[in-house]
């Protein structure tokens, strides 16, 4: 047997094992038991991107099949649960609904359902530069500072006036009308922040007393911004211009109340008399 002969030979055992051995590999696979069926339930997912406020309809959400060992708490499962309910959260496609990304029945959609118990929404002025160009954006944190000029004759100021207040709504004005299903967002160039009631006062003031900005904050930077403010003398160096102290205080002499004129004294009523002697008596009687 030559060499050649031998090289075939090996070859062809080389094949017949290798089929051998897939063959029963084969006859293994097919004797496995085939798994139990996972059981499947039904989770309502957003069919589209839906922006906070939304009015849901029925188009914008859509039924998918969903382990039902691995729900999700509060999920909804009938697409009667999420229609005409407003959006407190934005959502991304088949991003599932549940009952806390939705206000409740009858509130309607827009701004209002997503504004939390014992807060406010206040809306402010902006343009590219009160607005970080563009960087303030719903869901981002800024703080608000105010920059008076009281005048030639006093020292301008700057300070924080409210701190880390999320911001609900950028550039964006939402419709308002639950009852309809189209609406769509509004631009105009407003900023809308959450805040307390003492610091939508606050905002109210400084926003008629000066110039309001924005800075922005990290997200997870929750330190209130505690600072003196900025004078503008001490952009040069110069000390804040000192209060004057107060002076003395001087009583004011307070005049006696003048006393109204008294009549004068009236002699007492004496009636006129007559003397008489009357059998070497002597009386005085009364005139009558």
């Amino acid at each position: 047997m030559n060499r050649n002969t031998r090289t075939i030979l090996v070859l062809i055992l080389a094949v017949a094992v290798a089929g051998v051995a897939s063959y029963g590999v084969y006859l293994a696979v097919r004797a496995m038991p085939h798994g139990a069926a996972v059981p499947q339930a039904q989770a309502l997912v957003a069919a589209r991107a839906l922006p906070v406020g939304t009015l849901v309809a029925a188009e914008d959400v859509k039924l998918v099949p969903w382990p039902a060992a691995n729900m999700i708490p509060g999920a909804l499962t009938r697409v009667e649960q999420a229609v005409n309910r407003g959006l407190v959260v934005s959502v991304s496609p088949n991003e599932p609904l549940t009952e806390t990304k939705l206000a409740k029945v009858g509130v309607g959609g827009g701004l209002p359902p997503t504004i939390p118990p014992g807060m406010r929404a206040i809306s402010i002025k902006v343009n590219e530069v009160i607005g970080v160009a563009g960087f303030v954006v719903p869901g981002t944190h800024v703080d608000v500072l105010v920059a008076i000029n009281q005048g030639d004759s006093h020292d301008a100021v700057a300070r924080v006036v409210v701190s880390n207040v999320q911001v609900l709504t950028a550039g964006t004005r939402y419709d308002q009308e639950s009852a309809r299903r189209d609406a769509k967002p509004i631009p105009t160039s407003v900023v809308t922040l959450l805040v307390s009631p003492e610091n939508a006062e606050r905002l109210t003031l400084a926003a008629d007393e000066g110039k309001i900005m924005l800075t922005l904050r990290n997200p997870t930077d929750e330190e209130t911004t505690q600072t003196a403010g900025v004078h503008r003398g001490s952009l040069f160096g110069v000390s804040p211009p000192a209060e004057k102290p107060a002076g003395p205080v001087v009583p004011i002499a307070r005049r006696a109340p003048k006393r109204a004129p008294q009549a004068e004294a009236q002699p007492a009523y004496r009636p006129y008399t007559v003397e008489t002697i009357r059998a070497a008596k002597r009386a005085e009687e009364p005139v009558r």
